[in-house]
């Protein structure tokens, strides 16, 4: 064959052209494997306690039963696919019950049902098992602007709290705290509450971190207000002999300078690289975003246009670095107007309409978000968190015969590709992929063996990493 290129010449640009690609790669190396909770809950931190996950989980799964007594309650106020074909009539609606406890799980998946059933029954199961994911302990909106020496107390009882939660394992897989932002009026104030939260968390811990501990960093707007954040944890790490980077901080999208700069640009990007690694995710703020939009208050509301827009903007700023996205929250909360243990016909009629209406607003925003690629969202009370696994395994479960197919059949392509070494646009994509099954087990909308029908195994998914199922696949 003719060649015209001399070899020479040729790789000294491929050479260059290979660390532009490395580059590239550092910046932007696709999704992380590692679990992200489904929600944050967000709770003030003078009301924290050692067990507040557990009496959430309690509190959720009370206001499940009483509102929605069966499945097919639930799937009719929220109108799930095949609501309308379930029974009316409560014998009719206990005996289908009956009949679908006594069915295999394939058996099941047969029966126009069976969405409606799973869904409910996995809602009522994660509540008894792990109803909080993630807890923040919140020192800023939640908390308010306090004398100084309440807000002191109140860092030093949480984190006692805290060490007790760890103690009892009480606290959630995912846990830590929002102390107020590094605004020139409250720099002081944030790092105070970080200081003696953390130090006395640690004194009482033994010097002991919970597991997937984040320092939520509000209202960021310059890269300064991160890098002063990182100083101060390599201060502490050193104080309490932490490991280098055990530290890690979020970041919140919440101010209309975030999604666009006094020059014209996203800045979200140097934000991150600004924590220099420490910076695991990024949170939208529903209301002080729309605020800073001039939205009134009667308007601020999830589903505005300008949510949809510094939503976009943001995965677009950070699609493909890893950084894990939060929706915001829903502030309509599925409590009734009536208490009391007395109340009459009509005020639990009243009660029934309104939770269920504000069971259908949270769903629809969850299912908005999960269809825009925001995987996680806030919830602001344990009555907020059946709609939210409904909506999420409503999601999962509507979304898993597709998703089973694509990565079938990437997989069956990917062990050719991985014949002539085209590893790691494969893997970057099948990362992707495979995400979608890591993100609905760590839920519990399937399981480890419902995951095996992409023609992985077992071990392949536990491993989290697609680039090592095509490593172990090419060693084979």
């Amino acid at each position: 064959m003719k060649f015209s290129i001399p070899e020479k010449e040729k790789m000294v640009l491929l050479e260059q052209l290979q660390q532009a690609n490395l580059k590239f790669q550092q910046t932007y190396p696709g999704d992380k494997p590692d679990r992200q909770p489904v929600h944050t809950v967000y709770g003030g931190a003078n009301l924290f306690k050692a067990d507040t996950c557990v009496k959430m989980g309690e509190i959720a799964l009370k206001n499940l039963q009483t509102y929605a007594p069966n499945f097919v309650v639930l799937a009719n106020v929220l109108q799930l696919n095949g609501h309308e074909h379930l029974p009316k009539h409560q014998d009719d609606i206990e005996a289908l019950t009956q009949k679908l406890d006594a069915m295999s799980a394939a058996m099941r998946k047969q029966e126009p049902a069976w969405l409606s059933y799973t869904v409910y029954n996995k809602i009522i199961k994660k509540l008894q098992q792990e109803a909080v994911e993630d807890f923040r302990i919140d020192f800023e909106d939640g908390f308010g602007n306090r004398p100084d020496a309440e807000e002191d107390a109140t860092a030093a009882q949480a984190a006692r709290k805290l060490a007790m939660g760890m103690k009892n394992k009480t606290v959630s897989p995912f846990i830590g705290i929002r102390i107020k932002p590094f605004t020139e009026d409250l720099k002081q104030r944030g790092v105070r509450t970080l200081d003696i939260f953390l130090s006395t968390l640690l004194e009482s811990t033994n010097g002991v971190l919970p597991d997937n501990f984040v320092v939520m960093l509000p209202k960021v707007t310059i890269p300064e207000q991160v890098v002063t954040l990182v100083r101060l944890f390599e201060l502490l790490e050193k104080a309490h002999q932490l490991a280098p980077g055990s530290l890690k901080m979020e970041t919140m999208v919440e101010a209309t300078q975030i999604i666009m700069d006094d020059e014209g640009r996203n800045p979200l990007l140097r934000i991150i690289k600004a924590s220099e690694g420490r910076c695991i995710a990024a949170h939208f703020g529903t209301y002080d975003y729309t605020a800073s939009c001039g939205i009134t208050a009667k308007y601020q509301t999830m589903a505005h246009p300008v949510c949809d827009f510094a939503h976009h903007m943001t995965k677009v700023a950070l699609a493909g670095t890893g950084i894990f996205l939060s929706d915001g929250a829903t502030n309509v909360m599925p409590i009734g107007p009536h208490r009391g243990d007395q109340l009459s016909f009509e005020q639990m009629a009243e009660n029934r309409e309104s939770v269920h209406q504000a069971w259908r607003t949270g769903f629809h925003h969850t299912m908005h978000s999960l269809i825009n690629g925001f995987y996680q969202g806030w919830d602001l009370n344990p009555a907020q968190l059946p709609m939210r696994y409904a909506a999420t395994y409503n999601f999962f479960l509507n979304s898993y015969e597709d998703a089973v197919f694509r990565l079938k059949t990437f997989v069956e392509r990917a062990a050719i590709s991985t014949l002539t070494k085209d590893i790691f646009d494969d893997a970057a994509t099948g990362q992707g992929l495979l995400n979608f099954f890591l993100k609905a087990m760590n839920c519990g909308a399937i399981s480890e063996e419902e995951a095996t029908a992409t023609g992985l195994t077992i071990d392949e998914i536990r491993s989290r990493s697609f680039y090592r199922i095509l490593e172990g696949r090419r060693k084979k």
